[in-house]
């Protein structure tokens, strides 16, 4: 019992250990948490916009592959959240949940430890009470003894002293034989606590508490080795991230970027003609004109001349065509061969060259503002502002953007006859008339892309591009997916009708993508439609597109349309989208 407050103040200190680890992972799992958020941040700050110039700027393989180690980043700092998290459950969740639990287990252990204690202090206690009053009583039976004995041998005492002093001295002893008897049984009930506490209790208790801590030990060992394994088994996940950093610098291509950088702005330009010798030396000497290297010419013809040098005028942001109205009505006569020079050139040709010009464009300067403010317009919607190989890229460019938006009014075009079709087969599924305004509408969009496909078409011929952009028809593509701008329109009103029967006649052997089961009866009175009765099993050849109706084809080769509702469909494949053979 005297190594009671010792294991106590032990125990104590094997708990506050236990705790002390529990804070010091949870400002672990903090300093991952913001390490992890900076990291975040900081990948977040060096990320492209959507629609940014770095975002366009990725097509280059170095530029690449930095976003690619952004994104390495992103991911190596969710394995430094997956660490925090891991840690925070693993450990300090579980060990302060147990600390919970060592707590009350050390509470009850000592409180059975105190009880015993005052338990077997009681009983000594009463064995102290019982040993003083038995002391006590002995005394007073002696002295009662020999208060009888005296009496007896006194002469003057009476008979009746005497046996009232016998009778006295008789009944302390009597009580003190009790309280010897009591004292005996006491002491003996002590002896018994005592080695109940000492070999019993206490031994059981401190096993207890043993255990206890020695649980505690093992427990707080294994958060020790959780703190290692819980970094360790993100490791793999963390290598794989910085693999994907070396991939990335790997990846990079100073060759492809540098071509990439060329098809990107390649003007399609011709290189500038060599620089011509102006002679001035004629009106000095007449008779050295055959021998010259060159003749001078008119002013107009100085400036026709020199319009492939870096002199320009009006172009600074934007190019007129070559079919644009010139700025001069008529041109000038120029001076004839080998002769003198006019004297209003001078000596400086240029400056009498720009004077001229001045004197014949400011007459029409509003006009050609006007004029310029309209080519402007057309120029940056025919893309005339760039160079002819960009200028190329981007009409065939807008032309498959418009090629797409055509697509998909025609499929809708084509949905909704069919859905009026229907409608007016069988007039208690829907009015044809509330179809009459998305069918107009939908109409005038196919007019208005189809005119913008031939505008575009147009200009991309003029630029000398290829033209091979996808034509589209009323219900299908052109077989080889290409434009023939010298088909005439009977022609191309004859291949349409052609693909149309092409398409079908594909579809009608189509592979089914799948398998429904009719949940009610359907007549199937209406063209185009099939009949079924419920629980009958069809295969599916072409799945809803919005409208409402799914093709369907039965073992013997019958196909047609059924309402999507009146059936489950089941087994779907994945669709494989059919190309035309070209």
């Amino acid at each position: 019992m005297d190594q009671c407050d010792i294991i106590d103040k032990h125990t104590q200190s094997g708990l506050d250990l236990v705790e002390k680890y529990v804070k010091f992972v949870k400002e672990r799992t903090e300093i991952e948490q913001n390490y992890a958020k900076q990291l975040r941040n900081l990948s977040k700050k060096y990320s492209p916009k959507r629609g940014s110039k770095e975002e366009q700027e990725c097509r280059f393989s170095n530029h690449q592959a930095f976003l690619d180690i952004l994104n390495e980043m992103n991911d190596y700092a969710g394995q430094r959240e997956l660490i925090a998290e891991n840690m925070m459950i693993n450990i300090c969740i579980e060990l302060t949940k147990y600390l919970q639990e060592l707590k009350q287990e050390r509470k009850m252990h000592l409180s059975e430890a105190k009880k015993a204690q005052q338990y077997l202090e009681g009983t000594y206690k009463q064995l102290d009470n019982s040993k003083k009053r038995f002391e006590r009583e002995w005394r007073e039976a002696e002295k009662a003894a020999q208060y009888a004995e005296k009496t007896d041998q006194d002469l003057n005492a009476t008979k009746a002293d005497v046996e009232k002093a016998k009778q006295q001295a008789h009944m302390r002893t009597h009580i003190a034989e009790e309280c010897k008897n009591d004292y005996a049984s006491q002491l003996q009930k002590y002896n018994k606590e005592q080695n109940q506490f000492y070999f019993t209790d206490m031994p059981l208790i401190f096993n207890r508490l043993q255990d206890m801590d020695e649980r505690r030990i093992k427990k707080l060992a294994q958060g020790y080795i959780l703190f290692a394994d819980t970094e360790r088994h993100v490791m793999p996940i963390i290598g794989k991230c910085l693999e994907g950093i070396t991939r990335a610098g790997t990846n990079v291509n100073e060759r492809n970027d540098s071509v990439v950088l060329i098809e990107q702005h390649k003007s399609g330009f011709e290189r500038p003609g060599d620089v011509e010798f102006e002679d001035y030396s004629q009106g000095i000497n007449r008779a050295s004109s055959d021998s010259s290297l060159s003749t001078p010419k008119g002013p107009l013809e100085l400036l026709g001349r020199n319009k492939n040098k870096t002199f320009r005028l009006f172009n600074k942001k934007s190019k007129l065509p070559s079919s644009s109205i010139s700025p001069f009505s008529t041109p000038p006569t120029p001076s004839p061969a080998n002769g003198p020079p006019s004297p209003k050139f001078g000596r400086d040709p240029l400056s009498y060259c720009l004077k001229e010009i001045n004197k014949t464009v400011k007459p029409r300067i509003s006009s050609f503002r006007t004029l310029k403010r309209t080519v402007s317009v057309i120029g940056q919607e025919g893309f005339t502002h760039l160079p002819p190989e960009q200028r190329r890229k981007r009409l065939q460019q807008k032309i498959d953007d418009i090629s797409k938006e055509l697509q998909k009014e025609m499929d809708q075009s084509e949905a909704l006859g069919k859905m009026k079709d229907v409608y007016e087969k069988n007039p208690q599924m829907g009015d044809p008339a509330s179809l009459a305004p998305q069918i107009t509408q939908t109409a005038q969009n196919m007019e208005r892309l189809r005119g913008e496909l031939n505008k575009y078409e147009s200009w991309l011929a003029e630029a000398g591009g290829r033209g091979d952009s996808i034509r589209y028809s009323t219900h299908s593509l052109n077989n080889n997916g290409a434009h023939n701008p010298n088909r005439s329109d009977t022609d191309s009103s004859q291949a349409i009708y052609t693909e149309f029967d092409d398409e079908f006649e594909e579809e009608e052997l189509a592979a089914p993508i799948g398998q429904c089961t009719a949940l009610y009866s359907f007549p199937g009175s209406s063209e185009g439609t099939i009949s079924m009765q419920e629980g009958e099993v069809l295969s599916v050849v072409e799945e809803d597109k919005g409208d409402g109706w799914t093709r369907v084809r039965r073992n013997n080769g019958d196909e047609g349309y059924i309402p999507t509702s009146y059936a489950t469909i089941t087994n779907m494949k994945c669709a494989v989208t059919r190309i035309d053979k070209t």
